[in-house]
């Protein structure tokens, strides 16, 4: 349904793409994850088709990004990282705003968005201006939703949004997968990966994988531990100074810490632990690897 092929895009002499490529399959959730920086809203305007590539390929549903941009258009939802939506309008024109831009009516496809409006519906005429972080998230996804798009694509669209707005949300995504749309999601938060069917983690403009997480996960290369000290600063500092650490950096409240060799060093005042590897810990392996070749 997608397909992005080696792109590249430079602002100046800041490369923001550098050769990205994959795939995203009809009816899959994919998540492209990376921090602030990365290159994920340079992509998310191109597959968009709001700027063109430097160079590379990439289509929607068989249509070229530049060629068949009018059709990509009424094709796909989009929902931009930051809220985009008319904050002078209420709730209700808003909604009806963008299904008359897009040839339709609230009407015709409200089943589709029922469950997420429906929320809605007691702030109507509430100014969207007006609206909680998650209320404004749910009013974007109604307006992104409302022509019945083959594909949605939603850039950072959790972030600043309240935890349990955050689950609710990723509730919805299921959803709509459910009812045949193609999601290509955006974030920052690594622990929104296990949501995602695939994800491609994204730094500095290049794709380090693409796969499942569980897969990802998987192919840790390394038995990964957990320590923890009365003053962690500073246990950090001793553990990066021996030779028989590998890697070593904060995560919560406790250090992630690998080894050059299979004996665990016992010290005096450390909690040491083997610990499961997340998708976090995937992306910090895989970047320094990158940085390191």
């Amino acid at each position: 349904m997608i397909v992005a092929d080696n792109i590249h895009k430079n602002y100046r002499e800041v490369e923001a793409l550098k050769g990205v490529g994959f795939t995203v399959n009809a009816g899959e959730i994919f998540g492209l994850i990376g921090p602030d920086g990365a290159g994920k809203t340079t992509l998310f305007r191109i597959l968009t088709t709001l700027i063109t590539a430097d160079s590379g390929r990439a289509t929607i549903d068989g249509l070229d990004t530049v060629t068949d941009f009018e059709q990509i258009r009424k094709r796909i939802g989009y929902m931009p990282g930051k809220f985009a939506l008319y904050q002078d309008l209420t709730v209700e024109e808003n909604l009806k705003f963008y299904a008359t831009v897009f040839n339709t009516t609230v009407e015709e496809n409200y089943e589709l968005v029922r469950e997420i409006y429906g929320q809605l519906e007691p702030f109507a005429n509430r100014r969207a201006g007006a609206l909680s972080g998650g209320m404004k998230q749910k009013l974007a996804l109604s307006c992104a939703l409302i022509h019945r798009p083959a594909v949605l694509m939603l850039d950072e669209p959790t972030t600043g949004v309240d935890p349990v707005s955050r689950g609710e949300f990723q509730s919805m995504l299921e959803r709509l997968k459910r009812q045949g749309i193609t999601i290509l999601i955006s974030t920052p938060y690594m622990d929104e990966a296990n949501r995602c069917d695939r994800i491609a983690l994204i730094q500095n403009g290049k794709i380090l994988t693409v796969d499942s997480p569980d897969k990802i996960i998987a192919s840790y290369p390394d038995s990964l531990y957990a320590a923890k000290s009365d003053n962690n600063y500073r246990l950090l500092g001793r553990l990066n100074e021996r030779p028989d650490v590998k890697r070593c950096y904060v995560s919560g409240e406790y250090l992630r810490v690998t080894f050059n060799t299979e004996a665990v060093p016992a010290l005096d005042g450390v909690e040491i632990k083997p610990v499961q590897p997340t998708v976090e810990d995937c992306f910090i392996y895989l970047n320094s690897k990158r940085n390191n070749l």
